[in-house]
């Protein structure tokens, strides 16, 4: 048993927390709403975030940090990528430096270009980035929630620390790979939001499976391009942080970020469907700060570049899906 905690009772962060506690491990949930926290511990569901799933075991809520990081061994960054800099200066001097840190945050800091695991380093310093640990892959809450057989991965320049996370939460359907590759696996689950807004785009516009397997390709392109030029390897692209993630958000009907690009698709404006959402569709500003990353790294991404002109330049979609059939023709 393992004392864990969770700093950010989304959807994401409870069905970790719905894991680690069938697992049997004591399990502190931290959100900032007090109604998520009443709801966890009076109801035993998270009403507004995952409430179709009960909570079992020794897993409680609160909304005061130092609580939720007494004692804990485990400490699961679950909040979204733009709020995870502030979060880390909140909790800075409750982490103990013996701490695994773990992200399951996927996604890219505007402002910096940073990844969570530079953000950690920036925010902790050199002693806590060594000890994170980039939980990623093809990962809806609701299905891990309810069962449903999940494979993801747990990266860490440190490979005894990456398999220590997947001892602790592999538990009946959810099962954790490892790799040591930190870069390539918070890039591929950063990078396919954005592609999946696009994949929205196109069925918001009525395309059809041709459509959508060229995009997913084509993107996987740029995600590999992206990657390696920061260090990733191939192989980890091609795995379940990188095309298996990808896939999944791209053509799954829980894809928040595929949501958001298909109402884009259908007319609808970028502020009406975000006032909709209960939860934050990180590709809306990962494509900011992918675009940022991939100008400083000068590394093409032609459908990034069409995703941000809809999001960002009031280009149409349908405009954007022209751009891009018009690019000069080239081998693959």
């Amino acid at each position: 048993m393992r004392r864990i905690a969770i700093m950010g009772a989304g959807g994401w962060g409870t069905a970790l927390g719905v894991v680690a506690g069938r697992a049997g491990h004591a399990v502190r949930l931290w959100s900032r709403n007090a109604a998520v926290v009443e709801s966890i511990n009076r109801e035993r569901v998270n009403s507004i975030y995952l409430a179709a799933h009960r909570i079992e075991g020794d897993v409680r809520a609160t909304t005061n940090t130092g609580e939720a990081l007494r004692d804990a061994e485990i400490v699961i960054l679950a909040a979204p990528s733009h709020a995870t800099r502030a979060l880390l200066a909140r909790v800075a001097d409750a982490v103990r430096p013996e701490t695994i840190l773990v992200s399951a945050t996927k996604g890219i800091e505007i402002e910096t270009g940073q990844r969570i695991s530079e953000v950690v380093r920036d925010v902790l310093g050199a002693e806590y980035a060594a000890r994170f640990v980039c939980l990623s892959g093809p990962s809806f809450a609701q299905e891990v929630a309810a069962r449903q057989p999940t494979a993801v991965v747990a990266a860490c320049a440190d490979q005894s620390l990456g398999e220590t996370v997947q001892a602790v939460l592999s538990f009946e359907n959810l099962r954790i790979y490892t790799n040591t590759d930190v870069a390539g696996t918070e890039l591929g689950g950063a990078v396919k939001n954005v592609i999946a807004v696009a994949a929205g785009m196109c069925s918001g516009l009525g395309l059809g499976a041709n459509s959508i397997a060229a995009l997913i390709t084509r993107g996987l392109a740029e995600i590999v391009r992206l990657a390696t030029a920061q260090g990733a390897r191939l192989e980890t692209l091609m795995g379940l942080a990188g095309l298996g993630d990808l896939v999944l958000t791209c053509t799954g009907g829980l894809s928040r970020n595929r949501f958001v690009g298909q109402e884009l698709g259908r007319g609808r404006k970028l502020e009406e469907i975000l006032a909709s959402m209960h939860e934050v569709a990180e590709g809306v500003r990962t494509t900011r700060a992918v675009k940022l990353l991939a100008e400083r790294l000068n590394v093409e991404m032609p459908i990034t570049d069409q995703v941000h002109a809809v999001l960002y330049e009031d280009r149409s979609v349908r405009a954007a899906v022209a751009q891009l059939m018009a690019r000069p023709l080239k081998g693959e």
